[in-house]
Order: structure tokens, then sequence, then C-alpha cells
């Protein structure tokens, strides 16, 4: 799907190294945030069980939402210790080795925010998530247009943002049992490249969402 230099970051150091101090910080804007927050009031479910992948202090869930279980996945244990939502977390780089330590069909819902544009090895990780849903079970991808840069695959790197919804929808068509994948985009207002400088405006928000068959 992808081709070896599209996978390749700018800085190829571990990722552990650049991840390996916290970041008590939010990296998209409370409009992004807010938007975020909304779509999961729209589409959770209470009483779930959720997989929060490549999370971090916050997962953005509906405070007056209570799930059944809410597993967590990152980088950073410290951030992941600071979670309140997380009932229990794992560390793994997902870039080394992209099976999740987790049984199949254990979830009602996987999110991931604001990081698909590290995986290198997309494909197999979102084979991960197929196999870790319910059928049923909702998988939602969001993302704006920040990042750190450095350590995007270049396919990211490269393209508009059009191209990376598009490119986030052939991650979930790559995978046999995945419903066509719906998008929910609503635009910043101001241009992309002063939004990755964090000036004015609000960032953009983009959700790319599939349900297991």
């Amino acid at each position: 799907m992808l081709q070896p230099p599209q996978r390749t970051k700018l800085d190829e150091s571990d990722d552990r190294e650049f991840y390996s101090v916290p970041r008590f910080v939010t990296h998209v804007d409370e409009h992004f945030i807010q938007q975020l927050t909304d779509l999961y009031r729209e589409r959770l479910k209470p009483d779930t069980r959720i997989f929060d992948m490549m999370s971090s202090w916050v997962s953005h869930l509906p405070d007056e939402m209570k799930f059944a279980h809410v597993e967590g996945h990152g980088l950073n244990a410290e951030e992941l210790a600071r979670n309140p939502r997380l009932d229990h977390y794992f560390v793994q780089n997902l870039n080394d080795n992209q099976l999740f330590p987790l049984p199949d069909q254990p979830f009602d819902a996987v999110l991931n925010t604001v990081s698909v544009q590290y995986l290198q090895r997309p494909e197999a990780v979102f084979a991960e998530i197929h196999r870790v849903l319910k059928p049923g079970g909702i998988a939602i991808v969001s993302f704006s247009n920040r990042m750190f840069y450095q350590k995007a695959i270049q396919a990211w790197r490269d393209g508009s943002e059009d191209d990376r919804v598009e490119l986030v929808k052939r991650y979930f068509k790559a995978i046999p049992g995945f419903s066509e994948p719906e998008v929910v985009m609503r635009q910043g207002n101001v241009p992309s490249f002063l939004q990755m400088l964090g000036i004015g405006g609000t960032d953009p928000f983009y959700a790319v969402i599939a349900q297991r068959n």
C-alpha cells in the first residue's frame, strides 16, 4: 500500500527516545477537542469497552459518559499514568511491534487521536484494530494538520489535507471486514501553513470512521 520511501521519517531515531520526556500539553486547540468530544458523545455508547491507542494524559472522552473499561496505549508511561479515564494501559512502539497484547474482539470502540501520521506499518496496525474490535464495533481515527513533522511518515508530510483523509480511508479499505469509511470534516479558518505554526484561527478537524462488519 505504501512504497518504502513513503514510510520513512526525517528523524529515524528510536521513537521511544523521542517520546521519553512526558509532554503534558494538548497538541490541538480547544475547538478541535470540542469537536472530538462531541463526536465521541454521538458515536460511543456508555458501559462499553474502549481502546484508546497512541494515547497520552488526556483522552477527550465526554465527562458524563461512563465506560465498562478504557484500555490505554502509548509511548510514555508517565503521560498514561496521569490519564484519569484509563483503567489500564500498556507501553509499546507500534513501529517496532504492531501486534497488540490483547485478545480477540474485546472492544466496542478503538480510538486514535492525532497520531495516525506516525505509523510506518499502518496496514498491520489497522489489521490489529480490526482483530480487537467486536463485530459491529467502531474505529474513529481523528487528526488535524499539526504534527511532529520530523516523526511523520513521508506519505503524510508530502500529502495535502485531502490526501491525508484519502490515505486513512485506504488504511481501512486495505483490511477486509471494515465497512466503507465515513469522513467527518470541519475546516479551520486560517491557512494550513499558519496553523502548523500555531498562529490564529482554529484547527481543522478530520475523522475517518469505520465499523467491523
